[in-house]
């Protein structure tokens, strides 16, 4: 599991990245669950962290666009 950051979020407690997998995971505020997305580019990471919502980011751009698994 890649390195989490804790961001300022409702909805998403920690997110993390690992480049060589690009895999994302997502820790929930909560559920507590961590979920990971698969075939996750760089640049969406990124502008995931930057997002002014976590959770709408999340689910406009990466739930409905990436197979994931709940870990």
């Amino acid at each position: 599991m890649p390195e989490m950051i804790f961001v300022d979020s409702t909805n998403v407690e920690a997110i993390g990245y690992d480049p060589a997998s690009r895999e994302l995971h997502v820790k929930f505020v909560k559920s507590g669950d961590t979920y990971v997305y698969y075939d996750v580019e760089q640049w969406e990471f990124d502008e995931f962290q930057r997002a002014d919502s976590k959770g709408i980011f999340l689910n406009t751009n990466i739930k409905n666009r990436h197979n994931y698994a709940k870990l």
